[in-house]
């Protein structure tokens, strides 16, 4: 095998795994996010709770439906409707600090 052939498998290996790291990354700083909304959501439903408020305003979390649908379509629903239900409470989002953390991109 001449170094030409070698060359021509590596290098879309190594661009592969390239990407795949920084998919990776990107995977951290979302799960970071959302355990981040997930403690101001907590927050804030506590105050709402503590003023005698409901703990989920509905017109709201349809803001935030129409928001993810318009940005992502239709499955951009599905995917707010995930959110909003991690933060709704119930367990704690896991802390950044418990996992290994990388550059975020």
């Amino acid at each position: 095998m001449d170094s030409s052939t070698l060359t021509d498998t590596t290098e879309p290996e190594a661009r592969m795994e390239e990407a795949r790291g920084a998919i990776d990354r990107l995977d951290i700083g979302i799960i970071d996010l959302l355990a981040q909304r997930a403690r101001i959501s907590a927050r804030i439903q506590q105050s709402r709770i503590s003023s005698g408020g409901p703990r989920t305003v509905f017109s709201r979390e349809m803001d935030v439906l129409a928001r993810y649908r318009n940005e992502l379509g239709a499955d951009g629903t599905q995917i707010a409707m995930n959110v909003l239900k991690l933060c709704r409470g119930g367990t704690d989002p896991v802390e950044s600090s418990s996992r290994p953390t990388g550059d975020v991109l």
